[in-house]
């Protein structure tokens, strides 16, 4: 069968060209030529601009208008993976017909994962199947033993070919199938190179309609880019219906996986796992990761209760003040260094304590990041006890947002962090008015609260505290 023609098509205007150039004839954008089949952008141009309508034929179904009010608003079904921690992020499981990108680092264990992931799905009665295209399969088998996943009944196809991996699914029609990874798959209607823009997207949007058909959930190996981005077309994320991150450094022990999108569930929930000689354990207790084991308190050490998606966890938060020279640094890791100069700011402007000449260097332990304003109040406090040299109390928390004149204000789910706050032992926080808990709450027994408006506020609390 003779191998079907390619085009070239302007991404900005929709000109066509019969070889790659640098810059469109037709609207003189630079770099926005990408190979299509030939057939597919002939037939469209004939048929309408927006592409060949034969081609998705087999997704437009009959459908009358209806109003909004009269559907049937159902509740997707899903079915649990087997991880408690990848559920979660998930929404609860895998969807059917649903399609999840996960991307991460080189090693940082995106295949190990999903190995187990799909092993647990098929002793729980889920037909699985495992397409790799950058290993054989007994390297595969290799790492299953290495996981201790024995007489595993997963099935493995060693392809790279996307009509083959099709035919395969269409025939096998698997409960759930992981290919790993998008970027080496490639599709004969095309002559680019595997892991091109084109090969990446028409081979992801051909597995996308397949899923959506079949019902056979699909999972999307993704590489990420040295910034640390999911390489390939940013409409690759578009076209799935969650997009996950797998982060980590590769030097720790501990895994986050985090939802940037999802369809089915909520968004910014985040997976602990911890890498282990048999693959990775779900961490039911994250915040035990994050937090020093101190014998006595030290000064500039300050405990906050920070949100990731729906999981309150505990963080500590460390500052260290020292001399500085004629140019003061101010360093934060795991917190916006803007963020940080701001704080400083309203540290002299309202609470008088000054760090003009004074080196400060801010770190979130155990290499999370934080990004609500709701640190705020903790890292003024953990500034504050370094640079007088006095820790706080054993049992200490603290969180709120800071405002420019000097106000706390009211951080989201306050009752959420304080409870789990009370849940770990700790026995004395300070925190916003609004988030303050009404009397008689039996929730957070021992947990003795201090509410504050202000920073000024938060600084007097402190000091009788000492």
């Amino acid at each position: 069968m003779a191998k079907e023609k390619s085009i070239y098509v302007c991404g900005e205007c929709g000109g066509t060209s019969a070889k790659w150039l640098g810059k469109c004839p037709s609207c003189g954008a630079w770099n926005t030529l990408v190979e299509q089949s030939a057939s597919a952008a002939g037939a469209g141009a004939a048929n309408n601009r927006f592409g060949n309508t034969a081609q998705f034929a087999s997704l437009a179904g009959s459908s009358e208008l209806m109003l909004l009010s009269e559907i049937e608003a159902v509740d997707v079904a899903r079915t649990p993976t087997g991880l408690d921690e990848l559920d979660r992020v998930l929404g609860g499981g895998i969807v059917a017909g649903g399609v999840t990108l996960i991307g991460g680092d080189p090693g940082i264990g995106k295949s190990t994962l999903l190995l187990q992931a799909v092993d647990a799905l098929q002793r729980a009665g889920q037909n699985a199947l495992y397409v790799t295209g950058e290993e054989s399969g007994a390297q595969v088998a290799l790492r299953s033993k290495r996981l201790g996943l024995s007489q595993s009944q997963v099935q493995v196809m060693a392809e790279i070919q996307l009509e083959k991996i099709i035919a395969t699914l269409d025939a096998a029609r698997p409960a759930i199938a992981v290919i790993d990874s998008i970027q080496t798959v490639y599709s004969d209607q095309l002559t680019s190179a595997p892991g091109s823009v084109a090969q990446v997207r028409e081979c992801a949007a051909h597995l996308t309609r397949f899923a959506k058909t079949s019902g056979t959930a699909v999972v999307l190996v993704g590489h990420v880019t040295k910034e640390g981005a999911l390489a390939g077309p940013r409409v690759l994320e578009h076209m799935v219906d969650t997009v996950l991150y797998f982060e980590g450094d590769t030097h720790s022990s501990f895994r986050l996986v985090r939802a940037i999108k999802n369809r089915f569930g909520a968004v910014n929930e985040i997976g602990v796992f911890a890498m282990t000689e048999r693959g990775l354990k779900g961490v039911t207790n994250p915040s035990a990761i994050f937090l020093s084991q101190h014998t006595e308190p030290v000064p500039g050490s300050v405990v906050l209760v920070t949100l990731e998606g729906t999981r309150p966890m505990l963080v500590e938060v460390q500052a260290l003040v020292d001399n500085g020279g004629p140019s003061p640094r101010r360093l934060s890791v795991g917190l916006d260094r803007d963020r940080l100069a701001m704080l400083l700011a309203v540290l002299h402007r309202h609470a008088g304590v000054a760090c003009m000449d004074q080196d400060v260097f801010v770190n979130a332990v155990g290499g999370v990041r934080i990004g609500e304003p709701a640190a705020d109040l903790a890292v003024m406090l953990a500034i504050t006890s370094s640079l007088r040299g006095k820790p706080l109390p054993k049992g200490f928390i603290a969180f709120g947002e800071v405002g420019l004149a000097g106000e706390v204000r009211p951080a989201p789910r306050g009752q959420e962090r304080l409870r789990e706050a009370a849940k770990l032992g700790f026995s004395v926080a300070i925190v916003p008015r609004s988030n303050a808990p009404k009397k008689g709450g039996r929730d957070f027994e021992g947990l003795t609260i201090h509410p504050v408006d202000r920073i000024e506020e938060a600084m007097e609390v402190v000091r009788t505290l000492d």
